[in-house]
């Protein structure tokens, strides 16, 4: 990595730590879903830097891939457990950051990722399996009471690519990758009161596209135009034109061009948290962008 693409990925962290510190605040009981995910994006656009992804804001037993759609009216309730998960490119170089926000009741699941991810982080260095750093997320998580969600893992970083490898586990495997100078990686504990495992919910809200087709009709034409600009970074139906928008987005998918992310979820009741940093991995340790 040289002194520019560092930089880059300073600045995005940078960046990504300031818009999450101010999207938490606006994260009340009674505020809107989609104001506080329009505002944060908004930040990172007059920031003239790029949104990685769609601002994920995934309530209670929802862990990830929810956004806020056209027209949302959710509002924050009492005893909600929020999960805000940023994204913010420059020059294609990411910041993946992520916090949970307690409207009530979740202090100690909410520091269970916290607590997580700090001994994780202490442990990053070259030469380090990520099935080591797995080993130390799960018991952190189950010393407090609560189980990681193990088909949720942390993910490597690349010039306008969310997840490469490494893949980092939030529970013990044998083995894993090693960590080597110069990798940029995102950890992400995730700590649940459910049963350790998400599913897909039917809800879609976020895309991306993954392969370049000729398509037909109209409508698909004018999704693609509008997304041509991202480089393969994931998109919201938000952001597109609507006029028989969910006749484009199905047939992209049905032809593999477009893959939707379904919002991932725990048992119902169960509460998930998450906490998220983006790190360098440098001789003696790491360099954390995000903090």
């Amino acid at each position: 990595m040289n002194d520019e693409e560092m930089e880059s990925y300073l600045e995005a962290g940078r960046l990504a730590h300031t818009i999450l510190q101010d999207g938490k605040k606006m994260v009340t009981v009674g505020a809107s879903v989609l104001e506080v995910v329009e505002t944060m994006e908004g930040k990172i656009l007059d920031a003239d830097a790029e949104i990685a992804f769609p601002l994920n804001l995934s309530i209670n037993e929802d862990a990830a891939h929810d956004t806020a759609s056209t027209g949302d009216e959710r509002v924050f309730k009492e005893g909600d457990l929020v999960k805000l998960d940023l994204g913010v490119a420059v020059d294609g170089r990411i910041a993946d950051t992520a916090l949970s926000v307690d409207l009530g009741g979740h202090a100690d699941l909410v520091e269970a990722t916290r607590a997580a991810l700090d001994r994780a982080i202490g442990q990053v260095r070259p030469g380090v399996t990520t099935g080591e750093i797995g080993a130390a997320i799960q018991d952190e998580i189950e010393s407090r009471g609560f189980l990681p969600v193990a088909n949720l893992t942390g993910h490597g970083l690349a010039p306008y690519a969310i997840h490469t490898d490494p893949t980092i586990p939030n529970i013990a495997v044998n083995g894993g990758a090693v960590l080597e100078e110069g990798m940029a990686i995102a950890i992400e504990p995730f700590a649940t009161t459910g049963s350790g495992r998400v599913s897909d919910r039917s809800r879609i809200e976020i895309y991306q596209q993954i392969e370049v087709k000729p398509v037909r009709l109209p409508s698909a034409k004018r999704v693609l135009t509008k997304v041509r600009g991202r480089r393969g970074m994931p998109f919201s139906r938000r952001w597109l034109p609507q006029e028989k928008v969910e006749i484009a987005l199905a047939g992209l998918v049905r032809q593999g061009v477009v893959y939707g992310f379904p919002v991932l979820h725990d048992v119902e009741g169960s509460f998930v948290a998450q906490t998220e940093h983006t790190l360098i991995v440098t001789a003696d340790g790491a360099i954390v962008t995000t903090r």
